[in-house]
C-alpha cells in the first residue's frame, strides 16, 4: 500500500455518511462489508450507543473500544501493554474507562480508529470509511 493511499483514508476520499439523532447508525459488521469506519467527525456534541472496533479487534493488534452496553471484561491497559498500577485515576481496576452514553464527544473533534459499527445516542457526526484490509476476500 502506498503512502498516498494511507493518508487519503482519513480525509474522506473513500466516502462518508452523515449520522444524526438517536438510533442513527452505520453497521459494517456483516460478512460481506468491504469497508470499515476510519474516522468520525462530530458536527454536534455526540454520545454513542455503540462504538465497536473492527472485527472485535481480532488480528489488529489492539484492544476494543469498550462500550458499557455490550463489552467486558475490561482489560484495556494490559491489552495495550500498559503497566499494572499505572491508572492515574486510582480506581480499583487498572483498566481504561468504558465509553458510555454519558461520555460526550464535543463538536469539532475528529477521532481516528478501526470501527465496524457506530450508533448514536444523540448528536450528529460524519463517519468516513476506508476499504477493509481483507476487502478482496469478501463476497
Amino acid at each position: 500500500m502506498a503512502y498516498k493511499d494511507i493518508t487519503e483514508y482519513g480525509f474522506g476520499q473513500n466516502g462518508s455518511t452523515y449520522l444524526t439523532g438517536d438510533g442513527a447508525k452505520l453497521d459494517l459488521s456483516v460478512a460481506t462489508a468491504k469497508y470499515y469506519i476510519i474516522a468520525i467527525t462530530m458536527t454536534e456534541d455526540v454520545t454513542f450507543q455503540a462504538l465497536e472496533v473492527l472485527d472485535g479487534g481480532v488480528g489488529l493488534g489492539m484492544a476494543n473500544t469498550y462500550c458499557v452496553s455490550t463489552d467486558g471484561p475490561f482489560t484495556l491497559d494490559t491489552d495495550w501493554g500498559g503497566l499494572a498500577g499505572a491508572d492515574v485515576t486510582n480506581e480499583t481496576n487498572e483498566d481504561s474507562d468504558q465509553v458510555t452514553t454519558s461520555h460526550v464527544f464535543p463538536r469539532g473533534v475528529t477521532m481516528y480508529g478501526f470501527w465496524d459499527n457506530v450508533e448514536l445516542n444523540s448528536g450528529a457526526c460524519i463517519v468516513y470509511v476506508a476499504p477493509r484490509p481483507d476487502y478482496r476476500n469478501r463476497a
